[in-house]
């Protein structure tokens, strides 16, 4: 005879299939964002470089106190590139930490079902 009887099996697959349905739904939410970012990152990301060429040519018209000041925005805009990778990568990690917690959180309810 095993601890749970029908009713409480009954339940527990239930709720087994609400967390699991639950789960999924914050997994596709995930993926949706990472996808989002990532292709507003790649589409992006040449900026930096575009504007470190742009200071480049500019620097022989400008004035020192000039260059000076669109290298600290140039180093600014690196911070915010870096950022952005960032960002990329903590959602990538947030994605598979979701779905380990999912897999374990299954795994833990068949447990619960097959004792």
């Amino acid at each position: 005879m095993g601890i749970f009887n029908n009713h409480e099996k009954k339940v527990i697959a239930k709720l087994c299939k609400k967390s699991e349905d639950i789960s999924n739904e914050i997994t596709k939410e995930i993926n949706e964002f990472i996808d989002d970012l990532n292709s507003e990152y790649e589409e992006n990301k040449v900026v930096v470089t575009e504007f470190s060429s742009y200071i480049s040519e500019l620097e022989s018209k400008l004035s020192p106190d000039e260059i000076s000041k669109l290298h600290a925005f140039s180093t600014r805009l690196n911070k915010v590139k870096r950022c952005a990778e960032k960002g990329v990568e903590a959602m990538r990690e947030l994605a598979r930490d979701q779905r380990k917690a999912t897999r374990e959180t299954l795994r833990e309810y068949e447990e619960y079902l097959y004792i």
